[in-house]
């Protein structure tokens, strides 16, 4: 007989479906169409798309953030009778407070997904939450509101779900290491010397993972470990010493999590999102697998690790420079980036110039705690205003 689900069904609003985390979790929504159920989408400007999926899904509820493309969806007849539209960024944020969804997946590039992972947290929604970015630009605050609130916060990137599941029910003092792994991207067999000659084309093929544009150049730099290591920080209560990297190219080990004792407990799958997607949606239950299959221990293959070459990989030493800093240096680390690698992807700067563009903004910028949301926001768009002067 097969195995009944322990929980009732969930009501499922994914911001950003039609990037890569969206992709993955439509198909674990259509793999598990008796435990989940997307009541809600919305993505950026994709409305074609996003109405394929509202047929599909039978959504009710579709936003799209982008001003032209909230009218032409609206207009043009795509969708199914009787749905209703959300525009722009006070658009996103009534679908995360829907009253049917119990559940809000923010898979927003940026930190355009802050203030409706907030307003889902005030209306105690559990969060999967897939943009590293809104932790790292106001983490305190996020898990402030959600312990006030007592909405429960689930990690969907690989290595967070990973490092949740191994650290699950362990206090932070009894960790003495949690390493998350990192494939080294696009360029980790290159020379060194190679390097001044990357193209965009060149960063955006990435040897494991289907990733959108931005993060697959993150995983180039190593900005997204960086960015990962301070996310983990945040949502295990960990000190900055306790969170590390190391290479593993074949991407099957997400994290290793080694304890005072010097024991260790590693999380393994395939390197596909749907695994870590499907552990938030449905925790704590769990599922036979519907989409991925899982590895194949009958087979022989290997598990490669070695450390990372600080002279290859300058943003993750920036990230944990930020870290050890504290205060609003990791929310101006990631501004910086984002502007950095925005430009290097138009071909404005160079490969090599991403980290000397985030550098110079954290030596010119102030990092002081921020003791507020607005200081914070603040902070982000004036780092943004002195990476884009560096650029200049």
């Amino acid at each position: 007989m097969a195995p009944t689900s322990l929980l009732p069904r969930r009501r499922v609003v994914l911001l950003g479906a039609t990037g890569s985390i969206g992709e993955n979790t439509l198909r674990v929504i259509a793999a598990h169409r008796d435990r989940l159920e997307l009541v809600g989408i919305a993505a950026h400007g994709k409305h074609r798309e996003l109405a394929v999926i509202a047929h599909k899904f039978g959504v009710r509820h579709v936003g799209l953030y982008d001003a032209s493309a909230h009218a032409a969806a609206k207009a043009g007849g795509d969708f199914p009778a009787g749905t209703v539209f959300y525009g722009g960024p006070e658009g996103l944020r009534a679908l995360a407070t829907l009253p049917e969804a119990d559940t809000v997946l923010v898979a927003v590039v940026g930190t355009a997904g802050l203030h409706p992972t907030l307003d889902a947290i005030a209306a105690q929604k559990t969060i999967a939450l897939a943009s590293k970015e809104i932790l790292v630009l106001a983490g305190k605050f996020v898990m402030a509101a959600a312990r006030a609130s007592g909405s429960r916060l689930l990690p969907v990137d690989s290595e967070h779900n990973a490092a949740f599941q191994c650290l699950e029910g362990r206090a932070p003092a009894a960790v003495r290491r949690l390493v998350l792994t990192a494939s080294g991207g696009a360029f980790r067999d290159w020379p060194l010397e190679k390097l001044a000659e990357v193209a965009p084309a060149d960063a955006l093929q990435h040897p494991n993972w289907a990733m959108g544009p931005k993060v697959t150049v993150d995983s180039a730099t190593m900005a997204n470990k960086g960015l990962e290591l301070i996310e983990a920080q945040c949502l295990f209560g960990l000190k900055p010493e306790q969170c590390d990297a190391v290479l593993h190219t074949q991407s099957i080990v997400h994290c290793v999590a080694e304890f005072t004792d010097g024991s260790m407990l590693a999380q393994l799958c395939p390197p596909s999102m749907t695994f870590p997607i499907q552990h938030a949606l449905l925790y704590p239950d769990r599922a036979p697998e519907g989409t991925d299959r899982a590895l194949p221990l009958d087979k022989a293959f290997s598990l490669d690790f070695r450390p990372v070459e600080a002279a290859r990989y300058p943003m993750l030493g920036l990230a944990r420079q930020a870290m050890n800093t504290g205060g609003g240096a990791p929310a101006i680390y990631n501004a910086a980036n984002e502007v950095a690698v925005a430009a290097f992807l138009k071909c404005k700067i160079t490969f090599l110039e991403i980290p000397r563009v985030v550098e110079q903004t954290l030596d010119a910028m102030n990092h002081s705690d921020p003791a507020d949301l607005a200081t914070v926001l603040a902070l982000d768009a004036e780092a943004r205003r002195v990476a884009s002067e560096r650029i200049a």
